[in-house]
């Protein structure tokens, strides 16, 4: 029996112009005066006013408040509130509610809720409680975005429109019988013939050869082992499906609007649930959603990694917008903590000063009723009279202090780290010589190497122009095409340095491991490959000759034309390279076969830095992150203290927060920021870049700055 299904189509990305939301940089976030008497609205936007709010997220979870049944609709409360913000000067930000469909809807439909892979259905009650694949779900959520849109489309007050919330959050795949159909449609496109998948899949292992198209199911069940290659093409599959939900209610807002159309994403360390990066250049502006952990030791850094992974999606190192972070706790961690002294706008200013136009918050009022009561907030339970209410004051005074910043950019980078969720599920999933690995791990670690020396990394998609940077590092990519490989390898031919990490190049794009050694598509540019992998057991620990001590992983690697650089002296590698190097005419090719340790992480990243001649923003200690954003005529030194003692900063020119001249050595206080505009630098280029180390055709500059393609090629 055919089963009806939404094809999860994925159509190629339209560029879109530069978006600019408010005057300055936007400060605000989700607004929900649904919650609350009439009376309340009144007390929010003055208050609002007093923070220095300009733009706010509206209509998140408002479809049963607006839609009450069936096709019965009552806009009265919504026309209030749009019309209330627009009189005082507040933008809105206008989501289409289909995160949340409505309990009448659920109840009347319940086959439109989502099934985990155990065949259990999510009751009502969650959120995205809905299938990708459903066409009745797509029916009426699209019928509401049409009539949001038609309603809403050229009002005034509407800056941005904001499709669902968080997608695949609580709806990352499903399993269901009309998602199963939806898959098979989605790899007759994508392989064109059963012959095909059977042998991208190599489902001659234990003898699961497909012989119809109905034959193939996802991957169901609890045994934690399905095919490799089904197993990856269904998280393709998934991430697509949600992708082109997105796309079809932007096509309805486009039909009724001229307003830009975006989604807010949740961009951090490690795999993500969806490939966001294939979805940013389907948004107007690349927005996403940042809450650091409370259990991580380098939050800040976490921080700085999400903020650089989403300017390296965003086109043209674009401006891109933090739609959600916290003011304190959230409320769906173990342990929820609240920000120090100071930590709000700290953690707001970082991502500013790495290409965030905006802060918004969730949300603006804290909840008295709900399962995110206990969420903070900007207006916290204990009112204006709290700590939280008096920095949100002044972090509000101090971004309209940095208005001149809006629409400027992080200035380019010389180093990159090529990061793939599609390779991230791979390494984390199925059987693999060592199943506890995160794919974050190696990301984290070489990233906050180079975070600690105040040197500027994108973190890119592996379809990223690389020729823009002198440095590329390479970790843990186990799925990689030969068009990726050969553009890695092309960094240190033309001069550039490049480092791969261990499980990197090993299998092709439908997870078939690559023949004739470790790692893999990467052999050739490392000159050093390795013909067996030694994972150790909990507690084993190898010895380096630089002092180091390794855990987790060790490779047995041969050396064929790359020198070592350190080596294995315990265990049964003794003797053997740890850490190679091959000269490549002007450049260098490293490899790391081993799961370093922080300080062994350190230590080559000194070397790659010598290699690459990338400069450090500023010299400074460890704790300490500089970033700077420019302009056509100007540019903007961000100096942010994560230590608990002053520190000092070779640094001149106005520090837009205190309005007052400073240098030639800056101050910055324990757990403080200093934002200065500087004076023109000499040798700068238009966009206020220093000169590459590589040749000009390579050059850092705003013309050569890398690039998205304009639709996945995977």
């Amino acid at each position: 029996m055919s089963v009806e299904f939404v094809p999860a189509v994925v159509p190629p990305a339209r560029p879109a112009p530069p978006v600019r939301l408010a005057d300055g940089l936007a400060y605000g976030g989700d607004y929900n005066p649904e919650q609350w008497p009439r009376e309340v609205w009144d007390e929010d936007v003055r208050l609002m006013r007093e923070a220095g709010v300009n733009l706010v997220t509206l209509g998140v979870f408002a479809w049963g408040t607006v839609e009450t049944s069936d096709g019965v609709r009552d806009w009265s409360w919504l026309d209030d509130a749009v019309a209330l913000l627009h009189r005082h000067g507040i933008g809105v930000d206008l989501a289409t509610p289909t995160a949340a469909p409505p309990s009448w809807l659920l109840s009347a439909h319940p086959e439109i809720a989502p099934v985990l892979a155990d065949g259990y259905r999510e009751p009502p009650g969650g959120r995205n409680a809905w299938c990708p694949a459903s066409p009745l779900y797509r029916r009426y959520a699209l019928r509401h975005v049409a009539a949001l849109a038609e309603r809403y489309g050229h009002h005034p007050a509407v800056r941005l429109w904001h499709v669902g919330n968080e997608l695949g959050g609580g709806n990352a795949r499903c399993y269901c019988d009309v998602s199963a159909a939806a898959f098979r449609h989605w790899l007759a496109a994508r392989y064109g013939s059963l012959e095909a998948v059977n042998a991208a899949w190599g489902t001659a292992q234990w003898g699961h050869r497909y012989g119809a198209w109905d034959e193939i199911d996802p991957p169901r069940g609890r045994h934690g082992a399905p095919n490799p290659g089904l197993f990856l093409d269904y998280e393709r599959y998934s991430s697509d499906a949600l992708l082109a939900h997105y796309l079809a209610e932007k096509e309805v807002l486009e039909r009724h609007s001229a307003g830009p159309v975006t989604t807010n994403m949740m961009v951090g360390a490690g795999a993500q649930v969806v490939d966001y990066a294939a979805w940013a250049p389907h948004t107007a502006v690349a927005a996403n959603d940042h809450y650091t952990l409370v259990d991580d030791p380098l939050r800040e850094q976490d921080l700085a990694f999400a903020a650089d992974r989403m300017r390296g999606m965003s086109a043209e190192r674009r401006p891109w917008l933090l739609m959600e972070t916290s003011t304190g706790g959230p409320s769906w961690q173990q342990r929820n903590r609240a920000k120090e002294a100071g930590e709000i706008e700290r953690n707001a200013l970082a991502h500013v000063a790495r290409g965030s136009d905006g802060v918004l918050f969730f949300q603006w009022r804290a909840s008295r009723a709900g399962a995110e009561q206990f969420h903070s907030a900007m207006l916290p339970h204990s009112g204006t009279r709290s700590r939280v209410w008096q920095e949100v004051v002044t972090l509000g005074a101090h971004l309209r202090a940095l208005a001149e910043v809006q629409g400027t950019r992080v200035e380019p980078a010389r180093a990159a780290i090529v990061v793939d969720d599609v390779a991230g599920w791979a390494l984390q999933h199925g059987l693999k010589p060592h199943r506890g690995l995160r794919y974050g791990r190696e990301l984290r670690a070489w990233h906050r190497a180079l975070w600690e020396r105040q040197v500027l990394c994108d973190v890119v998609p592996p379809w990223a122009d690389l020729d823009a940077y002198d440095l590329v590092v390479v970790p843990t990519l186990l799925v990689v095409d030969d068009e990726t490989a050969r553009r890695v390898a092309a960094v240190p031919e033309r001069g550039g340095t490049l480092l791969v990490t261990y499980l990197s190049g090993v299998c092709e794009p439908d997870a078939q491991v690559r023949t004739g050694g470790f790692p893999g598509a990467f052999r050739d540019v490392l000159g050093a490959w390795s013909d067996e992998l030694y994972p150790l057991q909990v507690g084993e620990q190898v010895l380096l000759d630089d002092g180091g001590r390794v855990e987790d992983w060790t490779e047995r690697v041969h050396l064929d034309g790359a020198d070592a650089v350190v080596r294995y002296t315990s265990g049964p590698l003794a003797g053997g390279p740890a850490v190679t190097r091959r000269a490549v005419g002007r450049g260098a090719a490293w490899y790391v076969s081993a799961a370093l340790p922080p300080d062994g992480v350190d230590r080559v990243t000194a070397r790659l830095l010598d290699d690459s001649g990338v400069p450090r923003t500023v010299e400074a200690d460890p704790g300490v992150e500089a970033v700077r954003r420019v302009g056509d005529d100007r540019s903007y030194l961000f100096l942010l203290n994560h230590t608990g003692t002053d520190r000092k900063v070779a640094a001149a020119g106005t520090d837009l927060l205190a309005a007052a001249e400073v240098g030639p050595v800056v101050t910055i206080p324990a757990g403080g920021v200093r934002v200065l505009r500087e004076p023109p630098r000499p040798g700068a280029s238009a966009d206020g870049s220093a000169p590459s180390a590589l040749s000009a055709s390579s050059a850092s500059s705003a013309s050569s700055a890398p690039t998205l393609r304009p639709e996945d090629p995977r």
